[in-house]
């Protein structure tokens, strides 16, 4: 393998891993939809604030979400929409190879 091609897949490999988290895959999915701040996902979560916060930075560190000060609050946005296709597809593979899974964590 080529430096520019271990390059690349060293920064996707970095991205993934920064998302794979239950927690930060909620965040995202929530951010998806609109910008939320901190005590509304802390809230949504069920988690504390410094929880929460930490797993904002992982996801901030990498570039998939970004942050706006607002007045006390900081409101997080998904800076790349199509993140969660890859997910999406992984929720194919479940369903491709465990229907009742699927359906389990659909519902």
């Amino acid at each position: 393998m080529e430096k520019k091609e271990k390059d690349k897949y060293e920064k996707m490999a970095k991205i993934i891993k920064a998302t794979a988290h239950p927690s930060r895959l909620f965040i995202i999915e929530k951010l998806k939809e609109k910008s939320h701040c901190v005590q509304e996902l802390t809230a949504m979560i069920g988690a504390d604030i410094s929880t929460v916060s930490k797993h904002l930075a992982v996801l901030k560190k990498e570039k998939i979400v970004s942050s706006e000060k607002r007045g006390n609050c900081v409101f997080y946005h998904l800076r790349c929409g199509c993140i969660l296709e890859i997910y999406y597809c992984i929720l194919n593979v479940i369903k491709e190879n465990d229907q009742e899974v699927f359906e389990n964590i659909t519902k």
